[in-house]
């Protein structure tokens, strides 16, 4: 906890327009509380990919325990580290470019930011791909000669395809009306929603399966023996999580106190990730004795119920189950990076809207449908988050201890303007640590292969190490700290709250 001080910055603190709007400041309403944070854990786990991940993992030869043993202890970890990105957030008020800003500079931060929003962007138009399979599912089960017709295709994808995909983009920019208020309130049902469905198709499932599933979901062992699995499934875990990591404060910024960050971490991952896990794999193993094969797709699996109800509640289930992981980590993110690039000209519904007019022109099917966007793009991408976090890290709570002064944030001669407004010691430190965790993801030889689920790691490990060598004497971060501590940093974060 920072210590307080008694001196007051002046009321009306010289900001720059070039640097600020109202999305980026901190929040003076904190209204996002334990239940709203919850739900939002709820909407990102309730998903197409965080089913098919944990029964994917028993793809790496381990068994049933041994996968339930890794998914507790990686969101475990999970838990842990993400405290660490709600508590700054809470504190500061920052969404994540600007908090990125404490670290990279008022200019620089645009480097980690867009690199993170390019990540959202993408996986934001697989995801409304994904879930417009579903919406293809559901119009089957209440029609079932509709899905023979629109067969022509444009662009790689059919006229029904591509008029289910059009559908659920418009769906999602709805959530555009009152930005984060809209999204905060569609999350307080949806996640909750999911639940009592899955719930209701897992005893369907079962139902069909006579209560009688084999949870030895693979035959294989593992290739480099047990341990090495159990290690890169909890590793592969943390890693499903990264792109939060670095923009959970984007949520936690509305937070009123540090219990609601942490109770809501606590319940939202590893008691709910955990309960889900489990679910996905009984679903999954019922799917065997069912049909006779492993369907590792939810909505596959729907679309292979024999009765319609069943057909069309599981197809709305994972239509909203896209949505609400869409909306908390593949559209906040890119409304407000954006908003960062461009403060005076974009907020965050225009920076929202930009990103989803991408990820439409992209055509995403395309992208996933791609091994070298999906192995190598993609996995690329994916790396340089944990370097990023581990700078981000380090400088947050190692050399600055938590001492930032907000204001400093938006001048243009701050104290986190650096050089022009790039911290070049960071922006070398992420370069360097980024090389071998993207060698170790993308290159296809054996020994990046044993490697490659710990790239995240990796890339986090570098990258606090070599920023905590390269900085730990840098005058601008020194004269920053010491100026942090003759303030009062509640008042000086609330001086420029919007």
């Amino acid at each position: 906890m920072a210590p307080q001080h008694t001196a007051t910055p002046s009321a009306e603190p010289e900001i720059s327009s070039s640097l600020v709007n109202d999305d980026l400041l901190p929040p003076k309403e904190r209204d996002w509380g334990f239940f709203s944070l919850f739900a939002m854990w709820m909407s990102d786990i309730h998903s197409i990919g965080g089913y098919t991940f944990a029964a994917g993992l028993f793809a790496l030869g381990l068994g049933a325990w041994h996968v339930f043993g890794a998914l507790s202890i990686g969101i475990i970890v999970v838990f842990f580290l993400m405290n660490l990105v709600g508590f700054a957030g809470q504190a500061t008020g920052l969404c994540y470019p600007v908090l990125a800003r404490i670290t990279f500079g008022t200019v620089g931060s645009n480097l980690p930011a867009l690199l993170r929003g390019a990540v959202a962007i993408c996986w934001y138009g697989i995801q409304t791909w994904l879930a417009s399979k579903a919406v293809i599912v559901l119009l089957g089960g209440m029609w079932p000669g509709i899905t023979s017709l629109g067969q022509t295709r444009f662009l790689g994808e059919t006229l029904l395809g591509w008029a289910a995909f059009l559908f659920m983009w418009c769906l999602q920019l709805l959530l555009l009306r009152r930005g984060m208020e809209t999204i905060r309130k569609f999350q307080d049902w949806a996640g909750p929603a999911v639940w009592v469905v899955m719930f209701l198709l897992t005893a369907y499932v079962l139902y069909l399966a006579d209560w009688h599933i084999s949870l030895s979901l693979t035959a294989e062992a593992p290739q480099w023996g047990t341990g090495y699995a159990l290690l890169a499934a909890i590793s592969l875990t943390v890693t499903y999580f990264s792109t939060l990591l670095l923009n959970f404060c984007d949520f936690s910024r509305f937070a009123p106190n540090r219990k609601a960050v942490w109770l809501a971490n606590l319940w939202g991952l590893p008691v709910n990730f955990i309960a889900f896990s489990v679910v996905s794999v009984l679903v999954t193993a019922g799917s065997y004795q069912i049909y006779g094969e492993y369907i590792y797709d939810p909505v596959d699996l729907v679309a292979k119920l024999d009765h319609p109800i069943a057909i069309i509640l599981g197809a709305i289930t994972f239509t909203v189950a896209t949505l609400g992981i869409n909306v908390v980590a593949n559209f906040v993110s890119p409304a407000y990076d954006l908003a960062n690039a461009w403060p005076a000209r974009i907020d965050f519904k225009r920076g929202g809207f930009i990103a989803a007019c991408i990820a439409l022109v992209i055509t995403p099917w395309n992208l996933y449908n791609n091994p070298v966007v999906i192995n190598v793009f993609l996995a690329a991408l994916g790396a340089v988050l944990g370097p990023l976090f581990g700078i981000i890290i380090a400088d947050y709570y190692m050399l600055r201890k938590g001492q930032v002064q907000v204001s400093e944030l938006f001048k243009r001669d701050g104290m986190h303007t650096f050089t022009a407004g790039w911290n070049m010691r960071a922006v070398w430190a992420f370069l360097i640590a980024s090389v071998p965790s993207i060698i170790v993801a993308v290159v296809p030889v054996t020994f990046c292969k044993f490697l490659s689920p710990f790239s995240w790691f990796i890339g986090a490990a570098l990258g606090l190490v070599i920023h905590l060598l390269m900085s730990r004497a840098d005058p601008y971060l020194l004269r920053a700290v010491r100026q942090a501590r003759s303030v009062d940093l509640d008042a000086d974060r609330d001086s420029v709250a919007r």
